[in-house]
């Protein structure tokens, strides 16, 4: 009875060392967690009503985080050209955020005013969102990390970063906030 224990755990240790199974107290199985796609993700619209990414398919789609309040805040006007011109083939979603020096302090409500009056805004608008800390959402912990995304590792340096996502779902490069909406490094990608 003896061997027989001793054969089991030792079957049970070469699994442990092959298959990720601890065998501190508890047997526990490791399994890697599979990167979502973008177009598992629904956000909440200014609007209220959901954007929901997989009706995105078959388009080129570009995340940029927006900010009411910021030097960058003018692109609001080449965004909503770019949206126009190439609506057939791009979706342009923003994310408004307030990690930047209280750059977007206002409410969902005071954001879609602000876009609408100043800037014409009609392409989707999520409601306000963190794009990094701890309480950062869903959609930028997978721009931002390789490991979720598979591409690349990002960090969200000001307001008017820039993310697109090819018409397959697949993140294809991020653009710095000095990369305005119309210029041919950003419109060359599309």
């Amino acid at each position: 009875m003896i061997k027989l224990i001793a054969i089991s755990l030792t079957l049970l240790s070469c699994a442990a060392n092959t298959n990720n199974i601890s065998m501190n107290n508890a047997v526990a199985v490791t399994i890697p967690v599979t990167a979502k796609s973008i177009y598992d993700f629904k956000v909440t619209g200014l609007d209220g009503k959901t954007i929901d990414f997989a009706s995105f398919k078959g388009k080129k789609i570009l995340i940029v985080n927006t900010a009411s309040a910021c030097g960058f805040t003018p692109q609001y006007e080449g965004l909503e050209a770019l949206y126009k011109k190439y609506q057939d083939k791009l979706v342009i979603i923003g994310f408004p955020a307030n990690n930047f020096a209280s750059q977007e302090s206002g409410t969902n409500g005071e954001i879609k005013e602000f876009c609408k009056k100043n800037y014409g805004v009609t392409f989707p608008m999520a409601e306000k969102v963190s794009v990094k800390g701890d309480d950062i959402a869903p959609i930028y912990k997978w721009l931002c990390n390789k490991t979720e995304n598979g591409v690349l590792d990002a960090t969200i340096s000001w307001n008017f970063n820039k993310f697109l996502v090819d018409e397959k779902g697949n993140l294809v490069t991020k653009f710095e906030s000095k990369v305005t909406p119309m210029s041919d490094e950003l419109t060359s990608k599309l």
